[in-house]
C-alpha cells in the first residue's frame, strides 16, 4: 500500500508541478488481475482499485492499518466503472453492472471480486474511511439511485448526479459517495467552487477518451493550482482545497467524503469573481 502524505496550504504554494502531481495525484489504478491500494492521512482515507481478470481477487489488509483485516475499523464503498462482475461479501454475493455501487460495513471479514467475462474484466473503484459502528452492506443500483439534474447548456456544465452513499440514502458512519455524469458538449463540474473543512474528498475521472485530460482546479480560492488529469486517475483534496474540473471533452467522475459531516451541501462557496 503506497503513502500519501498531505502538505499544508503554505507548503503548497510553493510546490513544483511534480511535487503536486506526486502528492495530490493517484495516477496508476485499475491494473489488471490485482488490487491497488493508497493510504492518505486526510481523513485517513485509503483509495484503490480492483480488476479481476481469470481469478478473483480478495482484499485483504496492511502493515499499516494494523487491523486483522481490512474491514475491521473500517467502511468501504465500490463502484464498478468496467463490465459486469460480483463482490462476494462473507458469502453473500451482489452482481454489479456498471456504475452499481456497493457500500460494505464494518466487521465484514471476506471481501472478493470476480470478472463476469476475464476477457471484459469490471474495474472496482475502492474508496474507505475509519467507521465507528456497524452498517449494514448494501447494494446501489444506478437505476435507484437519487439523481439530481444541475447546470445549464449555456455554462458548459450541464450534468446529472447519483448520489449512494450519504445521509438520505445508504447509510454509513462518514462515507458520502456517487459520481456525477456531464452531457455531452459540458466540461465543467463543480463551479463555483468551495471548500469544505469538516470532510476531506477523492475525485476519480474517468470515461474520458486516451487523448483527452480534465484540468483539476485545486489549491486555496485566492492561490490555486491545477493538475491535469487523464482517464482513470483520482485527485486527494483535502479539506482547505477547492476542488473543481473543465475537460477537453465531456467526462464523468467518482466523488467520495469522509469526514465529521455528511450533509451534503455543507459547503463553503468561493465565488467565481473572487477566485485568483
Amino acid at each position: 500500500m503506497k503513502i500519501h502524505l498531505m502538505p499544508d496550504p503554505v507548503r503548497c504554494k510553493q510546490m513544483s508541478t511534480e511535487e503536486l502531481r506526486a502528492l495530490f495525484l493517484v495516477p496508476s489504478l485499475f491494473a489488471a488481475g490485482r488490487i491497488d491500494l493508497v493510504y492518505c492521512d486526510a481523513d485517513r482515507a485509503v483509495i484503490g482499485s480492483a480488476v479481476p481478470t481469470k481469478e478473483p481477487l480478495t482484499l485483504g489488509t496492511d502493515d499499516e492499518l494494523r487491523a486483522e483485516f481490512f474491514t475491521q475499523r473500517r467502511e468501504l464503498g465500490v463502484l464498478n466503472i468496467g463490465q459486469g462482475g460480483v463482490v462476494t461479501v462473507d458469502g453473500t454475493v451482489y452482481a454489479m453492472e456498471n456504475l452499481d455501487g456497493l457500500y460494505v460495513g464494518r466487521g465484514c471479514r471476506d471481501i472478493r471480486f470476480a470478472s463476469a467475462d476475464a476477457s471484459k474484466p469490471a474495474q472496482f473503484y475502492l474508496l474507505s474511511y475509519p467507521a465507528h459502528t456497524n452498517y449494514p452492506t448494501a447494494h446501489a443500483k444506478k437505476a435507484q439511485a437519487a439523481a439530481v439534474n444541475l447546470g445549464t447548456e449555456a455554462n458548459c456544465n450541464k450534468r446529472t448526479i447519483f448520489k449512494y452513499i450519504h445521509a438520505d440514502g445508504i447509510q454509513s458512519c462518514q462515507l458520502v459517495m456517487g459520481f456525477t455524469q456531464l452531457a455531452v458538449g459540458s466540461a465543467w463540474n463543480t463551479m463555483p467552487p468551495h471548500t469544505h473543512l469538516r470532510r476531506s474528498e477523492v475525485y476519480l475521472y474517468f470515461n474520458l477518451a486516451a487523448d483527452q485530460r480534465v484540468f483539476h482546479l485545486m489549491g486555496q480560492p485566492q492561490e490555486s493550482r491545477h493538475l491535469v488529469v487523464a482517464d482513470k486517475q483520482a485527485v486527494i483534496s483535502p479539506s482547505w482545497s477547492i476542488h473543481s474540473g473543465v475537460g477537453t471533452a465531456s467526462y464523468t467522475f467518482c466523488w467520495g467524503m469522509g469526514g465529521e459531516n455528511q450533509t451534503f451541501d455543507d459547503m463553503d462557496a468561493a465565488p467565481i469573481a473572487t477566485l485568483k
